[in-house]
């Protein structure tokens, strides 16, 4: 694809945002939003609501806690879904959410393809390939105070192997967010609630600090929906979700300037439902019945961290985790009409099967600063150990998966311009059924060059290649010929990026990063086209934007847009339309800030209308985000917020690409929050 023709895909992109009002207002009709963004430290002016990570040669998005509270999001699925090239699958309900990044990671059968690693405080999280069950984002984004998202491969060689769709990583709080470093004792309370699905959350924060050197954190959050509506006020059935979340953290420093600490945290959310359908990308049992479920999700972490001042030669991170997660299900009888049939038998077990699965792993890695000749190295070096393993069910064998990774990342900066990234990471794997039919060793060595160049004039170019091989995986060990072919990927991307202030008038700031990319992935294991033949290769590219501008007057605006193209070749070698292709999208989002107490703005979030890998046209959308937040400056309630959203402010009928139900229509969300 030439950039003439991304070009243009891009402006018709763009487009959207006036042309897909036609189904409810037209673009020029729409009120200047109210969207605020809430925040626990103090608010800068003169800044748009996300920074453009313009920095680096990386293609990363960085959700701060300022954004986090801002958009009152009911799942982590929701907020993350703000980033360009990420889209939502199968809706955001806490059971059957699952995340596509540029095209990979869940799927219309599974919760993830492994191609998009999930990460909670370092620990590797998510769902296995779990037959019509998606839970890679079971957890509560009340919990985090920042979400990072890496697209595509470049970059993700720290944190693991056959990483092509990206890595989203999630930090959970920690008391010195609220204490401030200070000794003492701070409570936090929020309370929200929302209208469509008579939606209900309140969130308790805990933070004492005891002494300078001891931080304790607890966290009590519950969530609980009924059933949302559509835009025609129609009750999307078995979307409805209660779930309870904790979190507990204790950090300890000791040693000359604190320069070392101990990190014990734990994490646990769960939901508990009755005589709901089997298949969680459903609104109905069908074939599969229904099925009481139980799902928890665990994750426990005890991290040491040692950076001595004055020593740049050490800053050790040594981090322990174990993540778990339990589906407990039995069948409802009577639920299925396969019920008495001969294949109900085997849908009976299927829909009746338990599914327990956890991943222990222990990360070593030190980062250095050093210099050689005219070149400085920021040498991040480390090793990482890890063991995934899942019990018997009907619907995927039990196995355990060992693994043991050596990777290397050097930022290089040559003079005042240049940064060279390599990278390189290689990992072994052994791998076996635990009835002891089969076992199977396989190792790679996967790696990537960065190259980035910056102008005195606040322009940067840089590019990038990266090469990565998928390992077999437990849901594979009854293929033999799966377990010795590993699924194998390079990407290679470009950009520009550009930053600057004074741009137009005194006082602005202006902030933009383009980067185009182009991926191939063959060896595939893990798909088959709608007629199950194998499919040889998936090829994609796109152009991928975000901007931020801000003025001195508190006016911000911030746009992104992702464009792509994604096709998948057949074992027999006719091209089509890849079946998890992306819909282009864009989002733009026009705020005011007044004084230190107001934020108003506007979102509008557009999607361009195509044809799927079936024929079928999945329509195009416009849809308005309407948000407010009021920071009360004086008396009592001094530093309380209180924020207002409307949701689909115009009450759009539409269905997302790659979901399988209709989006909730108008939600108004009221929440108060305030630290004591």
């Amino acid at each position: 694809m030439g950039k003439q023709r991304m070009s243009m895909r891009l402006l018709g992109t763009v487009s959207v945002l006036g042309l897909t009002m036609n189904a409810g207002a037209q673009a020029q009709d729409l009120p200047l939003d109210l969207q605020g963004e809430g925040f626990l430290g103090t608010v800068e002016l003169g800044q748009g609501k996300r920074e453009v990570q313009t920095a680096t040669a990386t293609p990363q998005t960085v959700i701060t806690q300022d954004e986090l509270n801002d958009r009152q999001a009911g799942s982590v699925a929701e907020l993350i879904d703000s980033v360009p090239g990420v889209t939502l699958v199968n809706g955001s309900r806490p059971q059957g959410s699952g995340l596509n990044i540029r095209g990979f990671g869940a799927t219309s059968s599974y919760g993830t393809d492994q191609k998009v690693q999930i990460m909670i405080d370092g620990a590797s999280t998510g769902s296995e390939e779990l037959y019509r069950i998606g839970t890679q984002l079971f957890t509560d984004p009340e919990l985090y105070k920042r979400v990072s998202v890496i697209r595509g491969t470049i970059g993700s060689f720290a944190y693991g192997s056959g990483i092509i769709g990206g890595v989203v990583q999630l930090d959970t709080k920690d008391a010195a967010d609220f204490t401030g470093g200070e000794i003492g004792l701070r409570f936090r309370q929020t309370i929200g609630a929302s209208s469509n699905a008579k939606g209900f959350v309140t969130s308790s924060i805990l933070a004492w600090q005891p002494t300078e050197r001891l931080e304790v954190l607890f966290n009590y959050t519950l969530r609980d929906v009924d059933a949302y509506k559509d835009g025609n006020g129609q009750v999307v059935p078995n979307t409805e979700s209660r779930m309870p979340s904790y979190l507990g953290k204790v950090k300890y420093s000791f040693g000359d300037n604190g320069d070392h600490s101990i990190t014990a945290s734990y994490n646990y959310s769960e939901t508990d439902e009755k005589d709901v359908p089997y298949d969680t990308f459903g609104t109905t049992g069908g074939s599969f019945g229904n099925v009481d479920r139980k799902v928890s999700n665990e994750v426990a972490g005890l991290r040491y961290r040692w950076n001595p001042v004055g020593n740049d030669l050490i800053d050790l991170d040594v981090n322990l985790t174990r993540s778990t997660q339990h589906i407990d299900t039995a069948y409802v009888p009577g639920s299925s009409p396969l019920e008495g049939t001969s294949s109900g038998p085997s849908v009976i077990a299927l829909a009746d099967a338990d599914q327990d699965y956890e991943i222990t792993k222990l990360t070593a890695k030190n980062s250095m600063y050093f210099v050689t000749g005219m070149a400085t190295h920021d040498l991040r070096l480390g090793v990482e150990v890890m063991q995934r393993e899942r019990l018997n069910a009907p619907s995927a064998p039990g196995g355990t998966d060992r693994r043991v990774a050596l990777f290397a990342v050097d930022d290089i900066g040559i003079g005042d311009h240049w940064t060279i990234t390599p990278a390189m990471r290689f990992e072994t794997q052994d791998i076996e059924a635990h009835d002891g039919s089969s076992s199977y060793d396989n190792s790679a060595l996967m790696g990537g060059l960065s190259a980035r160049y910056e102008f005195a004039s606040g322009w940067a170019l840089f590019g990038s290649g990266a090469y990565t091989e998928n390992l077999p995986i437990i849901d594979d060990l009854g293929t033999p010929r799966y377990m010795t072919q590993p699924e194998r990927s390079h990407t290679f991307e470009l950009g520009a990026s550009y930053t600057s202030s004074s741009v137009f008038t005194a006082g602005d700031a202006l902030q933009a990063k383009v980067n185009l990319f182009k991926g191939k992935l063959w060896d595939i294991t893990s798909y088959v086209d709608s007629n199950f033949n194998p499919i040889r290769e998936v090829n994609s590219e796109g152009i991928e934007i975000e901007a931020t501008y801000s003025m001195e007057n508190g006016f911000y605006a911030d746009f992104n847009a992702a464009v792509g193209e994604y096709t998948a070749v057949s074992a027999g070698g006719a091209s089509g339309v890849w079946r998890n292709t992306p819909a282009d999208s864009a989002r733009l989002t026009l705020g005011k800030r007044i004084g230190e107490a107001w934020e108003l703005s506007w979102e509008l979030v557009g999607s361009k209308s195509f044809t799927d890998y079936n024929g079928d046209l999945i329509k195009g959308y416009g849809v308005s985000n309407l948000r407010a937040t009021y920071r009360v400056q004086t008396g009592a309630l001094s530093g309380a917020e209180v924020r207002l959203g409307v949701e689909n402010a115009f009450d759009r009928v539409y269905t997302p690409a790659l979901a399988t139900r209709t989006a909730p229509g108008r939600n108004i969300k009221l929440t108060l929050a305030k630290t004591f």
